[in-house]
């Protein structure tokens, strides 16, 4: 993973499936791989965690990231969030059906989903900010209003439709 530190690297704090995590987040996304790993030492602050999975150091694209089992005190929550920018609808069934898998489909909706660790992610079309900030008005709330009606999944010909006005 190289030498040169990042300037912010992204900490997600697990129970204790930061590797687990590493590992199916760096198996869903083509360019990453997975660092350095830390193990507890007998200095922890719980004695039955000397050698277990500290953190995971892992990219994803070439964005860094941190995963730390931390313990269950903190969770995950859909204030924070990570965007995936799709250029086509396969690669958006993809990254929307693997990081779905197992999560929790009560909180799929408008291309929002909340994968099996309990992470946010938006699955959008690359050119939805486009889209929406539009010049025209007219445009921009067509596309609103067709986001707004998605259940889960974007079908992204359905919103191009909306732009047209078709």
């Amino acid at each position: 993973m190289g030498n040169k530190i990042q300037k912010i690297t992204t900490n997600l704090w697990f129970d204790s499936q930061a590797e687990e995590a590493a590992k199916f987040y760096t198996s869903v996304f083509n360019n990453s791989q997975i660092g350095r790993i830390t193990r507890y030492g007998k200095e922890s602050y719980e004695s039955t965690l000397e050698g277990k999975v500290m953190t995971v150091e892992f990219q994803l694209e070439g964005q860094h990231f941190v995963a730390l089992n931390g313990g269950p005190q903190f969770k995950f929550a859909e204030a924070i969030s990570f965007i995936v920018h799709c250029e086509h609808q396969e690669e958006l069934n993809y990254y929307w059906e693997k990081l779905s898998e197992g999560g929790d489909e009560k909180a799929q909706v408008c291309g929002w989903l909340k994968d099996k660790f309990g992470v946010s992610w938006q699955i959008i079309p690359g050119n939805l900010t486009e889209m929406i900030c539009d010049p025209d008005p007219e445009k921009s709330e067509r596309v609103m209003k067709a986001l707004l009606q998605t259940k889960a999944k974007i079908d992204m010909e359905s919103l191009q439709q909306a732009y047209d006005g078709l």
